[in-house]
């Protein structure tokens, strides 16, 4: 984006990528305008809030259609988190030996461990190989369209001139979505600013819960943690600068998924927390509360009452088993 008129995202080697995307671009398109006409249909105005809805109605979708590949993967990560130690005792077996039969021989057994344990070292990287070009894609088609809407760029999918004036034609809170923070007034500076706060700050509180939660405590320390700390602050401020050359419908679209992000994230913590962090402590102090409760509403002994009898069948066993006197055993000779 620039004040010249031109977009910049149609050159070089942005221009490239994004044409390999146009498929993409194409659907989504499709379907924010499907939205639009049916917020219209429940009576909303054509030119307004139903469009910032629209788009925060695609961001949506696009989630709900990634979510079973995320669960998939927490569930992946944790097979990979619970052979954490399997792994370093492997690496720790082949440690210092450099030559071709040892790194094969690593390479076996680490395979073979991942095939016992149904795991797959790259089932955490699905959401991202795959949410990354649609959010791309989404990023471009709100970014073109006031282009559209003023001749300076061919039609995308189902935003021609028409359509995409009528978007351009949308004010929110006293802000147009084509206003950038630079280009609005004082009372939509105020606005913009807002929406970039809330836009960092569920980035930030999502990266600080997960240190402070979802981390084991032997990786609470050293230099690498203090570059997670760092990056918890330096991310959502790189993110201030970007903010404010963005259009007002691109923020809207930032905020939406980062908070999607940010839902899925405290989802993570709570129900797939890191084996040995501080939310998988209290994941097992609530299961233990929950199975009392089932186990009290079923009628049946709860865990600590379970144990406490187990405990005393075990003493009861080993107290008959002392007045038994046992039979002396003959050892088997073998005849010559």
């Amino acid at each position: 984006m620039n004040t010249s008129g031109e977009f910049l995202l149609d050159r070089g080697i942005w221009g490239w990528l994004y044409k390999l995307l146009t498929p993409l671009e194409w659907l989504m398109t499709q379907v924010m305008v499907l939205f639009h006409k049916f917020l219209t249909l429940l009576g909303m105005a054509p030119i307004g809030i139903s469009w910032v809805l629209a788009i925060v109605f695609l961001v949506l979708v696009v989630h709900a259609c990634i979510l079973p590949i995320y669960l998939k993967q927490m569930k992946s990560m944790r097979k990979m988190q619970a052979l954490q130690p399997k792994m370093q005792h492997i690496q720790n077996k082949y440690k210092g030996k450099k030559d071709q039969a040892s790194k094969e021989a690593m390479s076996r057994e680490m395979m073979k461990l991942y095939q016992d344990n149904d795991a797959n070292p790259m089932g955490s990287c699905w959401t991202a190989i795959i949410q990354g070009p649609v959010f791309m894609c989404m990023f471009y088609m709100l970014s073109a369209i006031p282009y559209i809407a003023t001749g300076k760029r061919g039609a995308l999918g189902a935003f021609d001139q028409a359509t995409a004036e009528q978007f351009a034609q949308t004010r929110v809170f006293g802000v147009s979505v084509t206003d950038t923070f630079g280009t609005a007034n004082n009372s939509g500076k105020v606005v913009i600013g807002f929406f970039i706060l809330l836009m960092c700050a569920c980035m930030w509180y999502m990266q600080f819960n997960n240190m402070r939660k979802n981390l084991p405590k032997a990786s609470m320390q050293g230099s690498a943690y203090k570059m997670q700390q760092a990056m918890t602050w330096g991310f959502p401020i790189m993110y201030i600068f970007s903010g404010i050359m963005f259009p007002f419908a691109v923020l809207v679209y930032w905020l939406t998924n980062n908070a999607c992000n940010l839902a899925r994230s405290l989802f993570q913590v709570y129900k797939f927390p890191t084996p040995g962090s501080r939310a998988a402590e209290e994941k097992e102090i609530r299961d233990h509360r929950q199975e009392n409760a089932r186990r009290a509403k079923a009628g049946q002994l709860s865990i600590e009452e379970e144990e406490l009898e187990k405990a005393r069948q075990e003493a009861a066993a080993r107290l008959e088993r002392g007045y038994q006197r046992k039979q002396p055993q003959r050892k088997n000779r073998k005849k010559k």
